[in-house]
């Protein structure tokens, strides 16, 4: 990676951008909330995308627009996020204690995500929080990622599972 810096290298109406560190030549699209983040070399970030404080996001990925990436997840290098992708890090989400108290940050487990190398998330899924999608898995559009997905395997479904046939290496 490249010395960081502290803007993307293109221009764009309507972003929120506060401390981020960005790789070179990041491109960020309109209308995008971008903070407290890490964004590797040459990713392109899509409009209508939130990435918040704590999450990582390697080089030369795709994140595709109406995504949200929340504190906790990591994105490995030449991943591809597609359209609409929800990451979720709370396992146990709840707006009130039992005895009626509204919650804050200290009252929720921030449980962390992985995606490897090379893997492909279609549109439209859902990665709960905890898991691991391995180096070079394809997630189908619409999943539900429930439990850690192997390097190299396709899941479909909700909950998404394992398909017999290996993703085409190109």
């Amino acid at each position: 990676m490249s010395a960081p810096t502290s803007e993307p290298a293109n221009e764009a109406p309507y972003r929120l951008i506060a401390d981020v560190t960005f790789g070179e030549g990041v491109v960020v699209q309109a209308f995008t909330n971008l903070y407290g983040c890490a964004i590797g070399d040459g990713t392109r970030i899509g409009t209508f995308v939130e990435i918040q404080r704590g999450a990582s996001i390697g080089a030369r990925c795709k994140i595709q627009s109406h995504t949200f990436i929340c504190d906790g997840v990591e994105i490995g290098d030449e991943v591809f996020v597609g359209h609409g992708v929800v990451f979720i890090n709370d396992l146990n989400p709840r707006a009130t204690a039992d005895s009626g108290r509204l919650l804050a940050g200290e009252d929720w487990e921030l449980v962390q995500t992985v995606v490897g190398d090379r893997a492909s998330i279609g549109s439209g899924a859902v990665i709960l929080g905890g898991v691991t999608i391995g180096a070079g898995a394809v997630v189908g559009a619409g999943a539900v990622v429930t439990r850690d997905v192997a390097p190299g395997a396709v899941v479909v479904g909700n909950p998404a599972r394992a398909q017999a046939a290996a993703a085409a290496k190109g």
